[in-house]
């Protein structure tokens, strides 16, 4: 039996359609939906679907947020932790995070406030991986700035 690949309850992830090549993300096995901190959501038309452009925060030091674009998959309500509900856009994008990718739905929200840029909840993880909540980073950092993919350095 293929043994599923262990993970900390903080990684770094990359999501390559976006150009993320690093970003924070805390492994939350509590949120169903996984959650991005975005700013400047503005929503536009191409080709008659709905597109969004927003800006990422990487959560690297001084690290310059990143423009992004994604078609809109769906807007829906969330309810956070504190009982509160928000109708927030929702994308599907790919995820890279310890040598495994696959397709996932994250919403796109506020967490200014919060120490990870990211959330990645119990549906994109189920079934891809395994949670020791004793480890931190077991997937290893990045060694350079984080950048969109295809740039040089």
């Amino acid at each position: 039996m293929h043994e599923l690949p262990l993970i900390g309850w903080r990684e770094w992830l990359a999501l390559p359609q976006l150009e993320l090549r690093a970003l924070k993300v805390k492994i939350d096995t509590g949120a169903r939906s996984s959650s991005m901190h975005v700013d400047n959501i503005e929503e536009y038309r191409r080709d008659g679907v709905t597109w969004l452009r927003f800006l990422v925060a990487t959560g690297r030091r001084g690290a310059a947020s990143v423009q992004c674009e994604a078609p809109a998959f769906d807007r829906r309500d969330v309810t956070d932790s504190g009982g509160h509900v928000t109708c927030r856009w929702f994308i599907r994008t790919v995820v890279r995070l310890a040598g495994v990718e696959w397709e996932s739905e994250i919403n796109l929200t506020n967490r200014r406030n919060m120490l990870f840029p990211m959330l990645l909840g119990r549906t994109a993880l189920r079934g891809r991986f395994r949670v020791d909540p004793q480890l931190s980073f077991a997937c290893g950092r990045p060694r350079r700035r984080v950048q969109k993919l295809g740039t040089a350095r």
